[in-house]
């Protein structure tokens, strides 16, 4: 749990410090709610296995690539962008927000001089945007979880990152990617629903226990003998039956197992409309396409969700900063010397210049020493 420091007590009254929790803030990530227009917590919306599939790996990707910029402090500040968590879950926090509600906020402190010292990771129900009357640019009013600091009027918006994705309104704001699945998402739960309740009347009887030669007549000397029976049947023994007894489990229906099978049709429609494959959710490979060029179509798509990315970045900070997702593409770097090694073949680049290029890249440390090339002359027999 975070603990805010309070400044300054002595000149405002306060003899304490206070605490803010955020550990069970249901409202960390919200996207809206298209049929009620209200936010509403990220972790319904994270209880649908493909929406979570889907966020959780489109936000890793991006959070694992590199933010670069020629700026040694803006390019400090996107390492280190706050105290209280890892470059990685703040970045991954910002663009599963943006995911899900289709913008993510975070506010720019700084210190007298106007350089950034750190980030801070703003709820959309913390930020309320404004356009100005003369239309020349927007301020936000933001209510911030320290009690110290309260509630931000017209906040200029170069103090803050205001990620968006796709726009009806100039770029203003945006709309969030689900807004397009609220019918399904509707569907959806309404075949959850239809199909747990054929399930749960299909299993309410086991089986069915049939007596031979007439039987029992009477109704409860049936219900009599099923409750006999059933405790057999919940013995770890063997069941025992005569020769006019006959047992025949029940199986589930056909059509019970078309509706389990139709279930996850929604899984396509959330993966189109983040740009993947069904496959994509399901982890299964597309036969027809080698790993490459299913690589190359995921790039794509990721590539339409860090454009944004970097284009507000560059935008706030004045300056050139480009996401790098080789880390993503290539994990291994196999393409990178496969690369590298054609070009120094080609004598498009030397041998010291391709290290150079793999230093730069990480495959080599930076210390790996610059070992003086030697050519070794092989005679016929193989006599040097």
């Amino acid at each position: 749990m975070p603990i805010f420091n309070v400044l300054g007590n002595s000149a405002k009254g306060l003899t304490s410090n206070v605490g803010v929790s955020i550990n069970d803030d249901d409202s960390v990530m919200n996207f809206l709610n298209p049929a009620k227009a209200t936010y509403i917590s990220a972790r319904d919306a994270l209880k649908n296995s493909d929406i979570y599939s889907v966020i959780f790996k489109l936000s890793g990707d991006l959070a694992l690539s590199k933010l670069i910029t020629e700026n040694s402090k803006v390019s400090s500040l996107l390492d280190n962008p706050t105290p209280t968590a890892n470059r990685f879950s703040f970045w991954q926090s910002m663009y599963a927000q943006m995911l899900l509600g289709g913008e993510s906020f975070a506010y720019r402190w700084r210190n007298r001089n106007g350089q950034d010292i750190r980030l801070e990771y703003l709820r959309p129900s913390q930020v309320n945007t404004y356009l100005l009357s003369d239309g020349s640019g927007l301020t936000y009013n933001i209510s911030f979880d320290s009690p110290n600091i309260g509630v931000k009027e017209a906040v200029p918006s170069s103090d803050i990152i205001h990620l968006r994705m796709l726009s009806t309104n100039g770029g203003k704001t945006a709309l969030s990617p689900l807004y397009s699945l609220a019918n399904e998402l509707s569907i959806k739960k309404s075949s959850d629903d239809l199909t747990k309740s054929a399930l749960d009347q299909s299993v309410l009887a086991p089986g069915i226990l049939r007596l031979q030669d007439g039987g029992l007549s009477n109704w409860k000397d049936k219900r009599g003998r099923s409750k006999s029976f059933m405790r057999q049947l919940s013995t770890k023994g063997p069941i025992v039956l005569d020769q006019l007894e006959e047992y025949s489990p029940l199986e589930i229906k056909s059509d019970i197992s078309k509706l389990l099978s139709q279930a996850d049709w929604t899984g396509d429609q959330i993966a189109k409309v983040y740009g993947l494959k069904g496959s994509d959710l399901a982890g299964k490979s597309d036969q027809q396409s080698s790993v490459t060029m299913l690589m190359e179509q995921y790039m794509r798509g990721l590539n339409r969700f860090s454009t944004p990315v970097e284009s507000e970045l560059s935008f706030k900070f004045k300056t050139q900063v480009e996401m790098d997702l080789s880390q993503v593409s290539d994990l291994l770097h196999t393409s990178l010397l496969t690369t590298t090694s054609e070009m120094v073949k080609s004598n498009v680049l030397t041998s010291g210049e391709a290290k150079l290029l793999l230093k730069q890249k990480g495959y080599l440390s930076n210390d790996f020493p610059d070992i003086a090339e030697t050519h070794i002359m092989t005679k016929k027999g193989g006599e040097e």
